[in-house]
């Protein structure tokens, strides 16, 4: 059973994002605060975080960097803002998406069941290898030239996806709907975000995913 940490101040969202986790198999820890959110976090394997960002203690921000320090698992945040630069901050912290308040609580379990499925077409347990970089898809982790990598859960599926399709072009569009379907918030710059993260954590080997201008990115084994 999957384990989804709740991070909301408010007790009655709070209550009805439970009841819907809970409605659909999954085990739930709550917290109403930041403080306690990073307690429950450390004490307890989570495998998704859905994350406010105005909280008491400890913001939303806050938390989402501290939790990234240590693991990549799902982060999704809410917030009751719409500004394009805080859902752009969210994901150069590393979260994997966004809703903004009010929103559908079936569309927020959609996104919390995709993101916990396995990557479609990847065997459990199967290595894609490529440029040096290794990504073993049961274990989710990811190593380049020998040296483990933590990467997110976006990061790793958008460098799983590029190496797959090895040498082809790989458009913005096709990244989006790949990995967070057509209901997906946000646009282009979203994507550029977790590309730039990626290349960051990837090193010297972050060159081997190259930017087709106008079109999109695509994974090759040597720089050209």
């Amino acid at each position: 059973m999957k384990k989804i940490l709740v991070v909301e101040d408010e007790n009655i969202l709070r209550e009805v994002i439970m009841d819907y986790l809970i409605e659909d198999g999954y085990q739930v820890l709550e917290a109403a605060d930041g403080e306690q959110a990073l307690e429950l976090f450390q004490a307890n394997a989570v495998d998704l975080v859905i994350l406010d960002i105005v909280l008491p203690k400890i913001d939303g921000w806050s938390v989402c960097r501290r939790i990234r320090k240590h693991s990549g698992i799902p982060i999704i945040i809410l917030t009751a803002r719409s500004d394009e630069d805080d859902s752009l901050l969210g994901y150069e912290l590393g979260a994997d998406d966004y809703l903004i308040k009010p929103y559908s609580p079936r569309v927020l379990m959609a996104k919390v069941k995709r993101f916990l499925e396995r990557h479609p077409g990847i065997a459990e347990g199967r290595l894609i290898s490529a440029g040096g970089i290794v990504i073993n898809m049961g274990s989710r982790l990811v190593s380049a030239d020998g040296h483990t990598i933590n990467l997110t859960h976006t990061e790793l599926e958008i460098l799983a996806y590029l190496m797959q399709n090895k040498g082809i072009v790989i458009t913005r569009e096709q990244l989006i709907s790949k990995l967070w379907g057509y209901d997906f918030y946000g646009d282009e710059k979203t994507v550029n975000s977790h590309i730039r993260n990626l290349r960051a954590k990837l090193g010297s080997k972050g060159s081997c995913i190259v930017t087709v201008i106008r079109s999109g990115y695509k994974f090759i084994e040597e720089q050209v």
